[in-house]
């Protein structure tokens, strides 16, 4: 069996040399960025995210951490942070999984089939569960927003920033979207 090392690398080159723009952080291949697609016949078809990805020393016998870094309206992905919930990363990970797993079968099943009854975030798994159509344009509203190809090259600033101007509601102030209309 091959070192974790090894392995590792092998991963990230066969997500490099797939359909995905990954962007490495530092020198190493334990941070880089993924430019993830939402999923076909989806609330989420047509956006765009930046996934943080982080592989830990023992990676593949431990399980990546994976974030979005632009913001998403999903009840198993934390707004703020961009954590995602969802099992088979957080607890049933195993070796036999790769990094093509978590891009072209996990990710896009997470965004398929939410969970709302195990939520990382409270305001999107209610939502969903009291007024379906309010849930799904709400999704749409940051796709639109926040997902665009154009918005992910900036992501974890442009949230960060907004993170600290947004109300309780959720709902951005009009001072924020003249600013976000303002850009060239």
């Amino acid at each position: 069996m091959s070192s974790p090392s090894k392995r590792r690398e092998m991963d990230v080159m066969k997500l490099m040399m797939s359909d995905y723009k990954v962007e490495m952080i530092n020198d190493g291949m334990h941070e880089f960025n993924v430019e993830f697609n939402g999923p076909n016949e989806s609330l989420y078809e047509g956006g765009v995210w930046k996934v943080r990805v982080e592989l830990p020393d023992a990676y593949p016998y431990k399980s990546p951490s994976i974030g979005f870094l632009n913001k998403i309206f999903h009840p198993n992905v934390d707004e703020l942070s961009g954590s995602v919930c969802l099992d088979v990363i957080n607890q049933t990970w195993s070796p036999m999984f790769d990094l093509l797993n978590v891009f072209e079968v996990f990710l896009p099943q997470l965004l398929l089939y939410p969970n709302p009854t195990d939520p990382l975030n409270g305001d999107a798994a209610s939502l969903m569960m009291r007024d379906r159509q309010q849930y799904e344009q709400k999704v749409k509203e940051y796709c639109e927003r926040y997902a665009k190809r154009e918005n992910i090259s900036n992501a974890a600033e442009e949230s960060s920033d907004e993170e600290i101007s947004e109300g309780d509601d959720g709902e951005s102030s009009e001072e924020e979207e003249v600013a976000g209309h303002a850009d060239p």
